[in-house]
């Protein structure tokens, strides 16, 4: 053997440890900024230039109306509003609100008679406006519930059954936040036993087994602790949390895997700890930097989209694909060259397997010796067998509806949901959903003149003819559709009114479209699209009458057509940049091509599994679902496209440069296909396991778009670790051939991955 001649002594040692010394100040720098890192991040969704964001800040800012920002309080058990009893109870509960801080109005039946404030089974309701000029609405919520609860205590001698509850865009947010940040806890717990044992499968000794967890644990403290900095400035989603632990578990672990691997390999063929350490840092930080560059390429993808959540899960991607390469190339390599020998110390014995030597996890098995000679013996059956099954699935990813799901789209446990549920049963849920039509008229026909208010009232009986319309608020409804403006004058809180409905300038009314509360949240988003699409001026009357539509619906419409039109360009950046990464890392055109049909392979037999299990049902009970979701939030899509995309190259850069060095040793094809799968099947395996069990965690949550996004993320992987790259990969490696390499041939393609340095001893490559 010809020992390799990397710098070794004090040098390298010293190097090591400055630059740990560098990694460990900037874990320092972060971690503290990781505590309570969901205060920090928005629930919001923020879509530039997007036309629900600018009616929200018209009603706001320029319109000025206290109940631009609203929530509801739902109100059962008390005498009804129109008694004597029930009256009183309503008035002490909307004056005691109208005390509170922040809060900047309470209207109540008492103040506006209209049924919109009572039940249609019992029950009535209060909205409470919350202060426009404070940005953060979200800290009223607790003081509103508490308010609340002392008001139900202060009712409850004169009413037993009373029960108050707060809902609304404000509290759900606020209620989302919570259950985000419950769902990473009980997500960590559960992925963290099972990652560990599955670490100790691989190793069989508990020190190699903690490293990478170390690894993975202090990625995600860095990772939040610099999206808790950039928060001060960015939107930034609180699905960053959700993205962050689940990434920062997989990939950090994977990524020191792969290094602790090539550590105990290195000890393995007798080189000293130091000296091992830089073998590891050197050869295995290679592929680490390839992988996490095809990684990376996808999450920069997501900057493009100019949605708040879309570009927070960019950002915290490169946040954590960034600091677990620096993790495992700065601190690792100087902790491994401490450890030396006692990496393997407290060995176990693990009972269902024989006991394996350091090396064992990228050393050749028999075992899949034997499966690779049963592939590469019948390629075009294997590839026909395990093939065809994942094209038919992937041909079910084609019935993929994107849309806001009809149901369970809410944690059913969290206070403001249930106070939704009870809006619905009372036929009133359509105040938190509402569609606000903000209509802006020419100079000289504004609202409160006779052709603008005409104008105003041929369009609200035109919405009031409407079907998926419960009720229809507007100046004239307010006044009884009266002829004139001037009974405005007359209406019970005419100024709040005023505020509410007429912008400052005069030129511009608000008209409010409650849905029926048999409207799902798509139809709601189709009403949404429609009303944008109308002729305004033949409905008004009036040339140069303009229409904006805002609201709950007009966000989620606006979220869906920015998806539609930027999915195709994310995935034509992810393919071209992928396909560039791979071309300079394996200098192979046709298995750069290769690795991104497989890929999209992968991704498309995962969208299938989405479509039948969650969209379709099939089997959704096992995720604490009651049935179909009839569609697949607009998000999960784009965003498993960008993360699969780089997690599944990893492993093609594993077997495809392995199998290279194997041709360049002499072997034939067959033969280098063979002992490049039963070399790196060990690695990719363990490395997806632990990925799988991650990603699966989060699907037994109980916010559903993390479920779908961890659901579509663990089958990915399971599918591209297992069927394609074990079977589908090498077949194709097989009948290819020669072409594999093409165009420059064996010793055209640079040494890359940490295989390249199995055989650099023996044949002195290692520089």
């Amino acid at each position: 053997m010809v020992m390799p001649s990397l710098k070794t002594g004090h040098g390298a040692s010293r190097r090591r440890f400055w630059l740990a010394m560098s990694g460990f100040a900037m874990a320092l720098a972060l971690v503290p900024f990781s505590y309570k890192v969901e205060r920090r991040l928005e629930t919001g969704v923020h879509i530039k230039n997007g036309e629900s964001e600018k009616v929200d800040n018209e009603l706001a800012q320029r319109f000025q109306s206290p109940y631009a920002h609203r929530l509801v309080l739902v109100i059962s058990g008390i005498p009804d509003p129109d008694s004597a009893k029930g009256s009183e109870a309503l008035g002490f509960l909307t004056s005691s609100l109208r005390s509170v801080p922040g809060v900047s109005g309470a209207i109540s039946s008492l103040d506006w008679p209209d049924p919109l404030f009572t039940g249609d089974n019992g029950g009535a309701l209060i909205i409470v406006g919350l202060d426009p000029h404070d940005d953060n609405f979200e800290v009223l919520v607790p003081n509103l519930r508490a308010k609340a609860d002392a008001m139900e205590a202060q009712l409850r001698s004169q009413y037993p059954n009373i029960n108050l509850e707060i809902t609304g865009e404000t509290p759900l947010n606020f209620d989302l936040r919570k259950v985000s940040a419950d769902d990473v806890k009980h997500a960590e717990e559960r992925a963290m036993p099972v990652t560990l044992v599955l670490l100790l499968i691989a190793f069989g000794s508990i020190v190699a087994a903690l490293l990478p967890l170390g690894v993975g644990l202090l990625s995600i403290s860095m990772a939040l602790g610099a999206a808790a900095l950039l928060a001060n400035h960015l939107h930034l989603s609180i699905l960053v949390q959700n993205l962050v632990t689940m990434l920062g578990l997989g990939l950090g672990i994977d990524y020191a895997l792969l290094m602790v691997s090539r550590f105990r390999e290195a000890l393995a063929e007798g080189y000293a700890p130091g000296h091992s350490a830089d073998i590891a840092a050197g050869q295995a930080g290679k592929t680490l930097i390839i992988s996490a560059t095809t990684v990376a390429i996808g999450f920069s993808a997501l900057l493009t989209v100019p949605i708040s959540e879309l570009r927070s899960i960019g950002i915290a991607g490169l946040l954590v694909t960034v600091l677990s390469v620096m993790l495992c190339t700065f601190i690792l390599p100087w902790v491994l060259g401490l450890l030396g020998h006692r990496i393997n110390a407290a060995r176990l014995r693990i009972p269902f397997r024989k006991f394996k030597p350091p090396d064992s996890l990228c050393a050749a098995s028999e075992r899949w010796v034997r499966w690779g000679n049963i592939i590469t013996r019948r390629p075009w059956a294997a590839l026909l067998l395990a093939g065809i099954p994942l094209l038919l699935l992937a041909y079910q990813a084609r019935r993929i509806s994107p849309g806001v799901p009809d149901h369970d789209s809410f944690p059913a446990a969290a206070e403001s949901v249930h106070a939704l549920h009870t809006l619905q049963a009372m036929g009133r849920s359509g105040i938190v959903q509402s569609l606000r039509v903000v209509l802006e008229l020419p100079p000289q026909s504004p609202p409160l003149s006779p052709a603008g208010w005409l104008a105003v009232s041929r369009l609200t009986e035109h919405f009031q003819g409407d079907p998926r319309a419960q009720e229809v608020l507007s100046l004239p409804t307010l006044t009884g559709m009266s002829d004139t403006p001037d009974a405005v004058n007359d209406v019970p809180e005419s100024d709040s009114i005023r505020k509410s409905f007429i912008r400052n300038d005069g030129q511009a009314t608000l008209i409010e479209l409650l849905p029926t509360s048999a409207l799902s949240p798509n139809q709601q988003t189709r009403w949404v699209r429609d009303v944008r699409s109308s002729d305004v001026a033949a409905l008004t009357g009036v040339p140069g009458a303009v229409l904006r539509v805002g609201g709950v619906p007009a966000l989620e419409a606006d979220y869906d057509s920015v998806v539609r039109e930027r999915l195709p360009k994310v995935v034509l950046g992810v393919i071209l940049g992928s396909l560039l990464a791979l071309l300079l890392g394996l200098r192979s055109l046709f298995a750069a091509v290769k690795a991104i049909l497989l890929n999209l392979l992968s991704v498309g037999a995962s969208f299938g599994m989405l479509v039948l299990v969650f969209q379709e049902g099939h089997g959704s009970r096992l995720f604490g679902l009651h049935g179909p979701t009839g569609t697949v939030y607009p998000i999960v899509p784009i965003l498993s496209f960008a993360i699969v995309f780089g997690l599944s190259m990893d492993y093609e850069v594993f077997l495809v440069a392995r199998v290279l060095e194997e041709r360049r040793r002499g072997l034939s094809e067959r033969a280098a296909v063979v002992e490049g799968l039963a070399r790196t099947a060990g690695l990719i395996t363990s490395a997806a396991s632990i990925m799988i069990a991650v990603f699966t965690a989060f699907t037994v949550g109980s916010f559903l778009v993390v479920q779908m996004l961890g659901f579509t993320l663990a089958v990915a992987v399971l599918i591209d670790a297992t069927v394609v790259r074990m079977i589908v990969g090498p077949a194709l490696l097989q009948l290819a051939g020669d072409w594999n390499w093409w165009p420059f041939g064996l010793y055209g393609a640079p040494m890359t991955s940490e295989v390249a340095s199995e055989v650099a001893p023996e044949k002195g490559l290692v520089p």
